[in-house]
Protein backbone atom coordinates (compact mmCIF):
# COMPACT_ATOMS: atom_id res chain seq x y z
CA UNK A 1 0.00 0.00 0.00
CA UNK A 2 2.60 2.43 0.34
CA UNK A 3 4.47 1.79 -2.45
CA UNK A 4 1.14 2.79 -4.77
CA UNK A 5 0.41 5.95 -2.75
CA UNK A 6 3.77 7.74 -4.48
CA UNK A 7 3.10 5.97 -7.95
CA UNK A 8 -0.52 7.24 -7.83
CA UNK A 9 0.18 10.75 -6.74
CA UNK A 10 2.71 11.43 -9.98
CA UNK A 11 1.19 8.92 -12.24
CA UNK A 12 -2.40 9.41 -13.56
CA UNK A 13 -3.02 6.87 -15.87
CA UNK A 14 -0.77 3.74 -15.04
CA UNK A 15 -1.95 1.86 -18.49
CA UNK A 16 0.45 4.81 -20.44
CA UNK A 17 2.96 4.22 -18.09
CA UNK A 18 3.45 0.53 -18.50
CA UNK A 19 2.92 1.17 -22.48
CA UNK A 20 5.81 3.71 -22.34
CA UNK A 21 7.83 0.50 -20.39
CA UNK A 22 7.46 -1.83 -22.89
CA UNK A 23 8.17 0.17 -25.97
CA UNK A 24 11.74 1.45 -24.33
CA UNK A 25 12.40 -2.02 -23.63
CA UNK A 26 11.76 -3.14 -27.07
CA UNK A 27 13.61 -0.01 -28.41
CA UNK A 28 16.42 -0.86 -26.68
CA UNK A 29 16.30 -4.81 -26.90
CA UNK A 30 16.07 -4.05 -30.77
CA UNK A 31 19.06 -1.61 -30.54
CA UNK A 32 20.97 -4.44 -28.39
CA UNK A 33 20.22 -6.66 -31.44
CA UNK A 34 21.54 -3.91 -33.80
CA UNK A 35 24.78 -3.28 -32.27
CA UNK A 36 25.43 -6.87 -31.96
CA UNK A 37 24.99 -7.45 -35.51
CA UNK A 38 26.85 -4.46 -36.87
CA UNK A 39 27.13 -1.25 -36.69
CA UNK A 40 24.45 1.30 -36.17
CA UNK A 41 24.84 4.91 -37.81
CA UNK A 42 22.36 7.53 -38.67
CA UNK A 43 22.59 6.60 -42.27
CA UNK A 44 22.50 2.87 -41.59
CA UNK A 45 18.70 1.30 -42.12
CA UNK A 46 18.13 0.70 -38.94
CA UNK A 47 19.52 4.17 -38.02
CA UNK A 48 17.30 5.44 -40.27
CA UNK A 49 14.31 3.72 -38.57
CA UNK A 50 14.58 5.02 -35.04
CA UNK A 51 15.15 8.48 -36.74
CA UNK A 52 11.77 8.17 -38.82
CA UNK A 53 10.26 6.60 -35.48
CA UNK A 54 11.40 9.69 -33.72
CA UNK A 55 10.48 12.13 -36.02
CA UNK A 56 6.91 10.19 -36.00
CA UNK A 57 6.22 10.72 -32.38
CA UNK A 58 7.68 14.41 -32.19
CA UNK A 59 5.16 14.90 -34.81
CA UNK A 60 2.22 13.20 -32.44
CA UNK A 61 3.44 14.80 -29.16
CA UNK A 62 2.86 18.03 -31.15
CA UNK A 63 -0.27 17.22 -31.92
CA UNK A 64 -1.91 17.99 -28.70
CA UNK A 65 -1.49 21.89 -29.84
CA UNK A 66 -4.29 20.97 -32.13
CA UNK A 67 -6.34 18.81 -30.42
CA UNK A 68 -6.67 21.99 -27.78
CA UNK A 69 -7.64 24.06 -30.59
CA UNK A 70 -10.27 21.50 -31.97
CA UNK A 71 -11.93 20.30 -28.50
CA UNK A 72 -15.24 20.57 -30.03
CA UNK A 73 -14.63 18.26 -33.23
CA UNK A 74 -14.17 15.35 -29.70
CA UNK A 75 -10.96 14.02 -30.99
CA UNK A 76 -10.31 11.80 -28.55
CA UNK A 77 -9.89 12.28 -24.45
CA UNK A 78 -7.85 15.22 -23.36
CA UNK A 79 -5.88 13.14 -20.96
CA UNK A 80 -5.27 10.43 -23.66
CA UNK A 81 -3.67 13.58 -25.81
CA UNK A 82 -1.68 14.82 -22.95
CA UNK A 83 -0.51 11.36 -22.34
CA UNK A 84 0.75 10.57 -25.79
CA UNK A 85 2.58 14.28 -25.76
CA UNK A 86 4.60 13.03 -22.46
CA UNK A 87 5.22 9.90 -23.06
CA UNK A 88 5.77 9.63 -26.98
CA UNK A 89 8.17 13.17 -26.51
CA UNK A 90 10.25 10.99 -23.85
CA UNK A 91 10.49 8.02 -26.01
CA UNK A 92 11.28 10.16 -29.41
CA UNK A 93 14.49 11.34 -27.24
CA UNK A 94 15.36 8.13 -26.56
CA UNK A 95 14.85 7.27 -29.85
CA UNK A 96 16.99 9.89 -31.61
CA UNK A 97 20.10 8.55 -29.08
CA UNK A 98 19.75 5.32 -30.88
CA UNK A 99 19.64 7.01 -34.63
CA UNK A 100 22.85 8.51 -33.31
CA UNK A 101 23.94 5.48 -32.19
CA UNK A 102 24.84 6.81 -28.59
CA UNK A 103 28.16 8.61 -30.42
CA UNK A 104 26.12 12.41 -30.47
CA UNK A 105 25.53 14.31 -33.27
CA UNK A 106 27.53 14.72 -36.87
CA UNK A 107 28.29 18.92 -37.50
CA UNK A 108 26.77 21.84 -36.33
CA UNK A 109 23.30 21.46 -37.34
CA UNK A 110 23.41 17.43 -36.22
CA UNK A 111 24.33 19.19 -32.94
CA UNK A 112 21.88 21.66 -32.82
CA UNK A 113 19.16 19.01 -33.65
CA UNK A 114 20.71 17.08 -30.65
CA UNK A 115 20.65 19.90 -28.48
CA UNK A 116 16.86 20.76 -28.60
CA UNK A 117 15.62 17.21 -28.45
CA UNK A 118 17.18 17.23 -25.21
CA UNK A 119 16.41 20.66 -24.01
CA UNK A 120 12.52 20.15 -25.30
CA UNK A 121 11.93 16.39 -23.28
CA UNK A 122 13.68 17.86 -20.25
CA UNK A 123 11.63 21.09 -20.19
CA UNK A 124 8.25 19.06 -20.70
CA UNK A 125 9.28 16.55 -18.01
CA UNK A 126 10.03 19.94 -15.47
CA UNK A 127 6.71 20.54 -16.46
CA UNK A 128 4.94 18.12 -16.14
CA UNK A 129 6.39 17.76 -12.40
CA UNK A 130 5.30 22.01 -11.86
CA UNK A 131 1.87 21.10 -12.84
CA UNK A 132 1.65 18.22 -10.49
CA UNK A 133 3.56 19.72 -7.57
CA UNK A 134 2.67 23.50 -7.58
CA UNK A 135 -1.47 22.78 -7.26
CA UNK A 136 -0.48 20.98 -4.43
CA UNK A 137 1.82 23.16 -2.87
CA UNK A 138 -0.89 25.85 -3.22
CA UNK A 139 -3.79 24.00 -1.09
CA UNK A 140 -1.99 22.33 1.35
CA UNK A 141 -1.25 26.23 3.13
CA UNK A 142 -3.53 29.10 1.29
CA UNK A 143 -6.89 29.95 1.94
CA UNK A 144 -6.95 32.10 -0.52
CA UNK A 145 -7.51 30.78 -4.44
CA UNK A 146 -7.11 33.89 -7.18
CA UNK A 147 -6.81 33.52 -10.78
CA UNK A 148 -3.27 35.38 -11.99
CA UNK A 149 -4.47 37.52 -14.50
CA UNK A 150 -6.54 39.17 -11.06
CA UNK A 151 -3.81 39.83 -8.60
CA UNK A 152 -2.45 42.93 -9.66
CA UNK A 153 -5.80 44.43 -9.50
CA UNK A 154 -6.82 42.64 -5.92
CA UNK A 155 -3.45 43.65 -4.84
CA UNK A 156 -4.55 47.21 -5.51
CA UNK A 157 -7.95 46.52 -3.55
CA UNK A 158 -5.74 45.11 -0.25
CA UNK A 159 -3.18 48.02 -0.42
CA UNK A 160 -6.34 50.93 -0.59
CA UNK A 161 -7.72 48.96 2.41
CA UNK A 162 -4.84 48.86 4.36
CA UNK A 163 -3.61 52.41 3.63
CA UNK A 164 -7.46 53.52 4.90
CA UNK A 165 -7.15 51.41 7.53
CA UNK A 166 -3.71 52.73 8.85
CA UNK A 167 -4.77 56.25 8.47
CA UNK A 168 -6.87 56.05 11.94
CA UNK A 169 -4.48 53.86 13.37
CA UNK A 170 -2.38 54.53 16.40
CA UNK A 171 0.89 55.98 15.74
CA UNK A 172 3.40 52.87 16.29
CA UNK A 173 1.26 51.14 13.44
CA UNK A 174 1.42 53.77 11.21
CA UNK A 175 5.02 53.88 11.77
CA UNK A 176 5.71 50.23 11.62
CA UNK A 177 3.42 50.30 8.30
CA UNK A 178 5.28 52.74 6.35
CA UNK A 179 8.65 51.23 7.53
CA UNK A 180 7.68 47.72 6.70
CA UNK A 181 4.64 46.67 5.22
CA UNK A 182 3.85 49.78 2.86
CA UNK A 183 6.64 48.87 0.33
CA UNK A 184 5.37 45.29 0.00
CA UNK A 185 2.29 46.54 -0.51
CA UNK A 186 3.17 48.19 -3.79
CA UNK A 187 2.76 45.56 -5.99
CA UNK A 188 2.84 41.49 -6.56
CA UNK A 189 5.90 40.11 -5.24
CA UNK A 190 7.91 37.32 -6.12
CA UNK A 191 9.38 34.99 -3.27
CA UNK A 192 11.53 31.96 -4.06
CA UNK A 193 10.61 30.76 -0.02
CA UNK A 194 7.24 30.41 -1.40
CA UNK A 195 8.81 27.06 -3.35
CA UNK A 196 10.09 25.52 -0.20
CA UNK A 197 7.90 26.49 2.69
CA UNK A 198 4.24 28.58 1.80
CA UNK A 199 2.93 28.54 5.35
CA UNK A 200 6.62 29.25 6.90
CA UNK A 201 7.31 32.13 4.12
CA UNK A 202 3.92 33.89 5.19
CA UNK A 203 4.37 33.31 9.15
CA UNK A 204 7.86 34.66 9.17
CA UNK A 205 7.12 37.89 7.92
CA UNK A 206 3.81 37.68 9.95
CA UNK A 207 6.46 37.29 13.06
CA UNK A 208 7.05 41.38 13.68
CA UNK A 209 3.44 42.18 13.84
CA UNK A 210 3.22 39.43 16.73
CA UNK A 211 5.62 41.20 18.27
CA UNK A 212 4.62 44.55 18.10
CA UNK A 213 1.08 43.34 19.34
CA UNK A 214 2.55 42.85 22.48
CA UNK A 215 3.81 46.21 22.86
CA UNK A 216 0.19 47.53 22.16
CA UNK A 217 -2.44 48.57 24.44
CA UNK A 218 -5.69 46.59 24.45
CA UNK A 219 -7.19 49.16 22.80
CA UNK A 220 -4.21 50.06 20.21
CA UNK A 221 -4.58 46.21 19.30
CA UNK A 222 -7.54 45.81 16.90
CA UNK A 223 -6.31 48.12 14.23
CA UNK A 224 -2.90 45.62 14.28
CA UNK A 225 -5.08 42.73 13.73
CA UNK A 226 -7.34 44.10 11.49
CA UNK A 227 -3.47 45.15 9.12
CA UNK A 228 -2.29 41.50 10.21
CA UNK A 229 -5.30 40.24 7.97
CA UNK A 230 -4.84 42.30 5.13
CA UNK A 231 -1.16 41.75 5.37
CA UNK A 232 -1.30 37.89 5.50
CA UNK A 233 -3.96 38.33 2.37
CA UNK A 234 -1.41 40.08 0.42
CA UNK A 235 1.31 37.66 0.86
CA UNK A 236 -0.89 34.26 -0.24
CA UNK A 237 -1.57 36.35 -2.99
CA UNK A 238 2.14 37.04 -3.67
CA UNK A 239 2.14 32.97 -3.30
CA UNK A 240 -0.35 32.08 -5.90
CA UNK A 241 1.62 35.46 -8.03
CA UNK A 242 4.68 33.69 -7.14
CA UNK A 243 3.78 29.95 -8.42
CA UNK A 244 1.54 30.42 -10.86
CA UNK A 245 3.55 32.73 -12.97
CA UNK A 246 6.34 29.80 -12.83
CA UNK A 247 3.77 27.51 -14.52
CA UNK A 248 3.51 30.28 -17.22
CA UNK A 249 6.96 31.27 -17.62
CA UNK A 250 7.69 27.19 -17.97
CA UNK A 251 5.96 27.73 -21.41
CA UNK A 252 7.98 29.92 -22.63
CA UNK A 253 10.97 27.61 -21.96
CA UNK A 254 9.39 24.74 -23.82
CA UNK A 255 6.82 25.92 -26.77
CA UNK A 256 8.93 28.10 -28.91
CA UNK A 257 11.83 25.42 -28.69
CA UNK A 258 9.52 22.42 -29.85
CA UNK A 259 8.46 24.46 -32.93
CA UNK A 260 11.53 25.41 -33.77
CA UNK A 261 12.77 21.67 -32.92
CA UNK A 262 9.93 20.20 -35.55
CA UNK A 263 11.26 22.61 -38.32
CA UNK A 264 14.88 21.43 -38.00
CA UNK A 265 13.50 17.95 -38.01
CA UNK A 266 11.27 18.78 -41.17
CA UNK A 267 14.95 20.25 -42.97
CA UNK A 268 16.86 16.92 -41.92
CA UNK A 269 14.22 14.79 -42.91
CA UNK A 270 13.96 16.69 -46.45
CA UNK A 271 18.09 16.91 -46.78
CA UNK A 272 18.31 12.93 -46.40
CA UNK A 273 15.45 12.44 -48.78
CA UNK A 274 17.04 14.62 -51.32
CA UNK A 275 20.60 14.03 -50.51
Amino acid sequence: MSLRLPVARWVQRPDWLAAFAAGTAVCLAAYGINAAVGEVRPGSAWGRSYGALAALLMLAAALLAVRRRTMRLGLGRAQDWVQLHVYGGTLALLLVLLHTGWRGAAGGFGWWLLALTIWVSASGLFGVALRKWIPRLLSSGLSLEVLYERIPELTAGVRGKAEALVASAPAPVQDFYRRQIAPEMARPRVRWIYFVDITGGIQGRLRELAFLRKLLTPEERPSLDELTALYRVKLEMDAQFTLQKALRGWLYGHVPASFVLLFLVALHIFAVLVY
